[in-house]
């Protein structure tokens, strides 16, 4: 019997990393927006995460940043503990109630990161499903704000610009 949604939260997330794994590379900044089942916004998380121990920075991840002198500092700052961030946002997580669903992009690191994150500093997955998000394309649920300028275009449907991995 599928589960029933009704009484879920559905959350969208948006990332920036320092290459295209986690563990060789870093989860930087970790937003999420929570909604209801119909669609009105429940909460927000957003927290900058400290470079992994012994994680460098992906050859591709650095031109971009290099560009970007100004987002990157951004990214650095009141960067917290991966473990903190970790637990905290679990607990936000279980704040919503119900069953939380992660809304996720197949083609973007989202998912990736936050599953990698959350195993390994909070030792569990606190969401019921995952669920693509162009299966649910007639929802408004939309990712959450990206705090950097160039992460986005004018004209964004809520995906990253092209040719702007999630660096």
């Amino acid at each position: 019997m599928p589960p029933d949604h009704r009484s879920s939260s559905f959350v969208t997330t948006h990332v920036h990393t320092d290459g295209p794994i986690p563990g060789p590379h870093s989860l930087l900044t970790l937003t999420s927006a929570a909604y209801s089942a119909g669609g009105v916004p429940i909460g927000t998380f957003t927290a900058n995460l400290r470079e992994l121990p012994g994680a460098t920075v992906h050859p591709a991840a650095l031109e971009i940043w290099r560009g970007r002198a100004e987002e990157w500092l951004q990214t650095r700052r009141a960067a917290r503990p991966p473990g903190r961030v970790a637990i905290a946002y679990t607990a936000w997580v279980d704040g919503l109630g119900g069953n939380p669903v992660f809304i996720t992009d197949p083609e973007e690191p989202e998912h990736l990161f936050a599953y990698w994150y959350l195993q390994r500093f909070a030792g569990r997955w606190p969401f019921s499903a995952v669920v693509a998000a162009s299966a649910h394309q007639d929802r408004p649920w939309s990712p959450p704000p990206c705090p950097l300028a160039g992460c986005r275009t004018a004209d964004d449907t809520g995906h990253r610009a092209a040719g702007t991995p999630a660096a």
